[in-house]
C-alpha cells in the first residue's frame, strides 16, 4: 500500500472515537475506545506497520464516496465491469450518547450484477507496539495484544497468516452482508445479535436531528451544515470536551517535523466551537462541557491550562513513537502534547467570549460559570503584561505576542459586558482601567512603522495573520488606517495564490525552523477583514476559492499546500470549520445588505 492523500478520507464517529475511511474502502485510522486511545489501525501514519481494514472489489474498479444526506454515515460505491456495490460505514450512536459499545459497522451490498470483494483485516493494536495476534473464531476473527482485544464478526471465514486475515465475499444483485468490528469483545457473536439495521436507523436519525438544529438558511447552507456535523463529531460525549482534530502527527509540511497530536481539548478550540454552536442556536449535547468548565474555576488553582485530555485530565505527556515512520515518511509521530504546560494568555479571552455568546443566545450563566468568568478576567488583569507562547504554541522563548494581549483585552471587554448584564458586584472601574491599559499598550507597542503593519510580537518586524482578529472582536475597525494597512501588508506578504500563511517561518523564531503550508483558518480571517472593508466582490471570490479546496465530502484539513491544494496537518480540524461557518454567515449578511441597498437605490 502507498500513502493516500489526506483529502481522500471521509470520517465517521460516535462522539467517543472516530475512524478515517478512504475513498476506496480502507479504514486507515481508528483508536479505541477513545479518540486519544492507542490506535488499532494507523496505516495513515505507517503504511507497513500501522494496520488497516479494507473492503474493495477484486481487480480493476472505480470508486466514489459521499455522506448519506444530513449524517456522518459514509457511503462508498464501487463499479466494475461485472456490477456495482456499496459499502455503508458508520459508528453507532446510542440513545444515551455518553454510552458507546465502541463499534464500527460495515454493510456491503451488491446493487447490480455480480460482485466479488476482497477483505483485508490487519489490526495493529496499541499503536503497533508489540505483536497483534489473530485467532479464528466460529463467527469471525479476534485480535489481541496483551490485555487489548478487538473482535470482527464476519459473514465469511477468514484465512489467517502473518498477523493478517483475508477473505473474499461474493454477492449477487440485491444481496448484502455486514461486518461488525467491536472493541473489548472476547469472541464475535452471531451477526443477527448486533441489530445492525436498527443501529443504522438510530444513527441516521440522530445525525439528522443534529443537522436540523442549525438555525441558518443563507448562502452556503449545505457547507455550514457539513461543517456543523464535522464539529459535532469532534465532541467527546462523556465529558462534552471537544477535540481539535481526530488525528495525530499529520505534518504541516512534508518532512518538516511539524507534527503534533490534536486529539485533545484545547480550551481555545472548544470555546470557539461552543461560540459558533451558540450563535446558530445549537446547544444540543454541550451542557456537560459547560458544566465541566464551571467546575474548572474551583479545580484550576493557579489558572487554566491551554489544553486538557478529553476526559478533562490535566496531564497530557508527550512522547514519540519511534517505530512509526510517519505520513509519507514525515516523522516524528508524537503522542500527547507538551503544549499543555505552556502559558497561553489568549485562552482567557476565548473562553469568556464563548460565555458571552452563550448568554446572548439565552443560556444561563450559573454561579459556577460566573466564578470561572471572574477568575479568567482577573487572570487577564494580573497576567496580560507577561510574555507567553502564543496562539501558535512556539517551542522557544516566551514573547509578548500581540494576539495574546488582544485576547486579554477581549476577556476584560466581554467580562465587563457580562458583569453589567448580570448585575454582578465586581470592581468595574478596575476592570475598565485594565482594558484601557491593554488597548494603549497594544496600539503603542505592536505597530511597526517600517513594516506598515501590526506585527507578531512587541518589538518584532514579523507579520502574523493572527492580528487579523482585531476587527473581528471589536478592538479596532477594519477601516482604521492602521488596520487597513495591516490587512494590505498581510495580503502582499503572507498570501500565496490567495491563501494565507500564519507567518513566514524563516523570519519567525518558532523553535523549529522548517517550512509549512498555508492555514485555511487564516485565509478565512482575511475574508472576514475584506468583508468589513466593504470589498465584498473580492471577499466572495476568495471565500469561494477556499471553498473549492474542500474534499469530496466537504471536509477541510488544518493546512493546504498553496501550489497543489494538497491537504496537510491534522484532519478534520475544528478551527478551520469554525472559521468557515463564521465567515459564511458574515459574508452572506453583508451580501444581503448590499443587495437591499441596491434595491433601495433603484
Amino acid at each position: 500500500m502507498t500513502y493516500r492523500p489526506i483529502r481522500d478520507y471521509g470520517v465517521i464517529g460516535d462522539m467517543h472515537s472516530a475512524a478515517m475511511v478512504s475513498r476506496d474502502g480502507s479504514i486507515d485510522w481508528l483508536c479505541f475506545p477513545r479518540f486519544d486511545s492507542p490506535s488499532v489501525f494507523a496505516a495513515i501514519l505507517d503504511d507497513k506497520r500501522g494496520g488497516c481494514f479494507a473492503i474493495r472489489p477484486a481487480g480493476e474498479h472505480r470508486f466514489s464516496q459521499a455522506y448519506l444526506p444530513d449524517t456522518n454515515v459514509l457511503l462508498t460505491s464501487f463499479q466494475t465491469d461485472a456490477g456495482r456495490a456499496t459499502v455503508i460505514d458508520f459508528m453507532p450512536v446510542a440513545a444515551d450518547i455518553a454510552v458507546s459499545e465502541h463499534e464500527v459497522i460495515r454493510i456491503v451490498r451488491c446493487e447490480s450484477g455480480q460482485m466479488v470483494l476482497d477483505c483485508l483485516f490487519q489490526p495493529r493494536l496499541d499503536y503497533g507496539r508489540g505483536r497483534t495476534r489473530l485467532t479464528p473464531a466460529s463467527r469471525g476473527v479476534v485480535a489481541r495484544n496483551g490485555e487489548a482485544c478487538l473482535s470482527l464478526a464476519s459473514p465469511v471465514p477468514f484465512d489467517i497468516g502473518d498477523d493478517t486475515a483475508q477473505a473474499t465475499i461474493a454477492l449477487g444483485a440485491g444481496e448484502s452482508a455486514a461486518f461488525v468490528l467491536r472493541w473489548d469483545e472476547k469472541a464475535p457473536r452471531p451477526l443477527v445479535d448486533y441489530d445492525i439495521h436498527g443501529k443504522l436507523g438510530n444513527t441516521q436519525a440522530y445525525w439528522a436531528t443534529v443537522a436540523r438544529d442549525w438555525h441558518y438558511h443563507g448562502r452556503w447552507a449545505e457547507a455550514i451544515k457539513r461543517s456543523g456535523l464535522a464539529l459535532h463529531q469532534l465532541l467527546y460525549a462523556p465529558t462534552g470536551a471537544i477535540c481539535a482534530a481526530v488525528t495525530t502527527s499529520l505534518p504541516e509540511w512534508i518532512s518538516s517535523h511539524r507534527n503534533w497530536d490534536y486529539r485533545y481539548c484545547w480550551l481555545r478550540d472548544a470555546a470557539l466551537t461552543l461560540d459558533i454552536f451558540h450563535r446558530l442556536g445549537h446547544a444540543v449535547d454541550t451542557s456537560s462541557f459547560m458544566a465541566w468548565l464551571g467546575d474548572l474555576s474551583s479545580a484550576s488553582g493557579n489558572g487554566v491550562q491551554a489544553l486538557y485530555g478529553i476526559g478533562c485530565e490535566a496531564e497530557v505527556p508527550e512522547y514519540i513513537l519511534d517505530h512509526f515512520e510517519g505520513y509519507k515518511s514525515s516523522g516524528p509521530v508524537r503522542i500527547g502534547n507538551a503544549a499543555a504546560g505552556q502559558l497561553q494568555l489568549d485562552v482567557y479571552g476565548e473562553v469568556v467570549l464563548s460565555f458571552a455568546s452563550f448568554y446572548r443566545a439565552g443560556g444561563h450563566i450559573s454561579d459556577a460559570l460566573w466564578a470561572l468568568t471572574e477568575s479568567l478576567v482577573e487572570a487577564a488583569v494580573s497576567n496580560w503584561r507577561l510574555p507567553d507562547h502564543g496562539i501558535w504554541e512556539v517551542r522557544g522563548e516566551r514573547r509578548h505576542f500581540v494576539y495574546s494581549k488582544l485576547m486579554c483585552w477581549v476577556a476584560l471587554d466581554r467580562g465587563i459586558r457580562l458583569a453589567k448584564a448580570l448585575g454582578k458586584p465586581v470592581d468595574l472601574q478596575r476592570w475598565q482601567q485594565a482594558r484601557r491599559a491593554i488597548r494603549r499598550d497594544v496600539l503603542a507597542r505592536s505597530w511597526n512603522e517600517q513594516v506598515g503593519s501590526f506585527v507578531q510580537s512587541y518589538g518584532s518586524d514579523v507579520l502574523d495573520a493572527s492580528v487579523l482578529f482585531m476587527p473581528m472582536v471589536g478592538f479596532l475597525p477594519a477601516k482604521d488606517p492602521l488596520m487597513e494597512s495591516t490587512i494590505l501588508r498581510i495580503q502582499q506578504e503572507l498570501a500565496v495564490n490567495g491563501l494565507v500563511r500564519r507567518y513566514l517561518p524563516w523570519q519567525a523564531d518558532n523553535g523549529l525552523g522548517t517550512d509549512e503550508g498555508t492555514f485555511t483558518m487564516c485565509t478565512f480571517w482575511l475574508v472576514g477583514c475584506l468583508i468589513q472593508l466593504g470589498r465584498l466582490e473580492e471577499a466572495q471570490r476568495l471565500f469561494e476559492r477556499v471553498m473549492s479546496l474542500s474534499n469530496h465530502v466537504g471536509l477541510f484539513s488544518e493546512v493546504v499546500d498553496p501550489q497543489s491544494g494538497e491537504f496537510l496537518g491534522n484532519y478534520p480540524q475544528a478551527l478551520t470549520h469554525i472559521a468557515l461557518i463564521h465567515t459564511a454567515r458574515n459574508l452572506d449578511r453583508a451580501l444581503r445588505q448590499a443587495e437591499l441597498g441596491r434595491v433601495v437605490a433603484y
